[in-house]
């Protein structure tokens, strides 16, 4: 049943023109990036550290660089994704009517889910063609790039299922797409406060994405990092299924 209600959510997101328009903005950004960033490394960087043993390659000061700004634009992207998944049934008043349907709440919520998981799964396939079509003339970190795809891939994971969890909050998705926005952005103040020079902290790193995050793009897997994401993903389909189901208990 979660497969069904993630395979018609996703026809429902391509039926409109906003989940092309998001792939089309996210692929011209980071097309325009990496184009940029790969002319600096050919004429400027490379020959700089030509001959430097051990000098940093393709892979650190290239594909590092698109998949942390992929992580940036998706930040302000996902809100765009989640808005409407329940605000915008609520609004429409089929949410009641999906919630009285015999499907679980759980089921319902984890089917839309695993639909926006899908469209990240595909955005990230296209996104990793970039570095790839390098390979005919150089060489990638393997490790870097499979660290830093699976570190994009659980930020982006948590930024959904916090979305998702504002999205059954409201009737709106503006409000809901602006609430969303606010609140990543508190976890990326977080990471600024707590590595800011004089008032550095390890806790507000720790509750920030950007801080585990940035260990996956240096091509190191922590196990820390890896529960962290899933913690914060979990935390917050737990709080959106215990929202509705209360909702459908009440009426």
């Amino acid at each position: 049943m979660i497969l069904t209600i993630a395979s018609g959510e996703l026809r429902r997101m391509f039926y409109t023109p906003l989940a092309w328009v998001i792939l089309a903005a996210v692929l011209l950004v980071l097309g325009l990036l990496f184009l940029f960033l790969v002319d600096n490394y050919l004429n400027i960087i490379q020959p700089q550290l030509m001959g430097v043993p051990g000098a940093p390659g393709v892979t650190d000061t290239v594909l590092a660089p698109v998949l942390f700004w992929a992580g940036v634009v998706m930040l302000a992207v996902s809100p765009l994704l989640t808005m409407r998944i329940f605000s915008e049934e609520r609004a429409l008043g089929s949410l009641t009517l999906l919630t009285s349907a015999p499907l679980s709440v759980t089921e319902i919520v984890l089917g839309k889910y695993l639909s926006l998981l899908i469209f990240t799964l595909g955005l990230l396939a296209l996104i990793a063609l970039m570095p790839l079509s390098l390979l005919g003339g150089t060489q990638l970190d393997w490790g870097k790039f499979g660290a830093g795809m699976l570190g994009l891939f659980l930020m982006i994971a948590s930024f959904l299922a916090a979305g998702l969890f504002i999205s059954a909050q409201v009737r709106t998705p503006l409000i809901a797409a602006v609430a969303s926005v606010g609140l990543l952005m508190l976890l990326v103040v977080l990471y600024m406060s707590g590595s800011a020079e004089g008032t550095a902290s390890e806790l507000f790193i720790y509750l920030s994405h950007f801080g585990h995050f940035l260990s996956f793009l240096q091509g190191l897997f922590d196990s820390s990092d890896l529960i962290y994401y899933l913690l914060f993903s979990a935390a917050f389909l737990i709080l959106t299924i215990r929202r509705l189901d209360n909702e459908r208990l009440a009426r």
